[in-house]
């Protein structure tokens, strides 16, 4: 009797088990889709900064991030938080240089253009969804 009851357990255990890992797995399989749709809109769209970006600006995306020593150029607020600081610390007044001060700025100005880019392709994309 008491084995009956317990195989039950066991079954039903086992079921939720199985219920629960096929849910994830299947969201996975929908996160993967989504993230492959976005990339496949980037490739299409040449989202990539070119060389001839780097050109006309002087400096890269990459250079601006680590310039300002941030991951993501998206949040702002990290890029505009690195951004004071390290104007203000390389001020003539803190004993900073010049230099510094306009690559700390222009770094700033290549990142604000590359969100400018990505918020127009974000424009372009919904309008052509929405049609």
């Amino acid at each position: 009797m008491m084995a009956k009851y317990l195989a039950r357990i066991v079954i039903s255990g086992a079921q939720s088990i199985g219920k629960a890992l096929a849910k994830t797995v299947r969201e996975e399989i929908e996160v993967y889709r989504e993230a492959a749709r976005v990339h496949a809109a980037q490739s299409a769209t040449n989202f990539t900064p070119s060389k001839t970006d780097a050109a006309l600006n002087g400096m890269t995306l990459e250079e601006a991030q680590l310039i300002l020593n941030v991951k993501d150029v998206l949040d702002r607020a990290e890029v505009e938080q690195q951004y004071r600081h390290l104007f203000h610390i390389n001020s003539k007044t803190a004993g900073g240089s010049f230099y510094l001060q306009s690559k700390i700025y222009r770094a700033k100005e290549r990142i604000d253009q590359e969100i400018k880019k990505i918020e127009a392709l974000a424009k372009l994309q919904a309008k052509s969804e929405s049609k």
